[in-house]
């Protein structure tokens, strides 16, 4: 009992004394933590800021043929698998089947291809905008 008491005791002591020895570094840090004066636009745009903007510039190219193969494969023609006529072609063929619970599947897959292509659309506007954005801050971009 009296080594668990012991143990209890320093647990507790070892607490207070890192949460004192947090609170006077915190101080310290704020102390000295003064507002530095603005700089410059230009060499405020070529620092790091931490949001990938360096990242994505570099990914951007392989990113547009990704999105690329995917409108032209959902705007393919029933032949090209993964189509949107190649599934309007499957609930139709379905649907004379009369296999209802299917086509009602089908059919709800293809609303959400469909739904696909206007996002898949904006993203390549905006893909084109951050390629463009890239190319003036002289990160590597297509």
């Amino acid at each position: 009992m009296p080594t668990r008491i012991r143990t209890r005791n320093i647990a507790i002591a070892s607490v207070a004394a890192g949460t004192a020895l947090l609170g006077i570094a915190g101080t310290a840090v704020a102390a000295d933590n003064t507002p530095a004066a603005p700089s410059t636009s230009s060499t405020a745009a070529k620092t790091h800021t931490g949001d990938g903007a360096r990242a994505l510039c570099k990914r951007a190219p392989k990113i547009e043929k990704r999105l690329h193969r995917a409108l032209a494969r959902l705007q393919g023609k029933a032949t090209v698998r993964g189509s949107i006529a190649r599934l309007e072609k499957r609930v139709e063929k379905a649907k004379a089947a009369g296999h209802t619970e299917i086509a009602t599947f089908l059919n709800h897959k293809l609303d959400h291809r469909k739904s696909l292509v206007p996002t898949l659309q904006q993203r390549e506007k905006d893909l084109a905008k951050v390629a463009t954005w890239c190319r003036t801050q002289n990160n590597t971009a297509s």
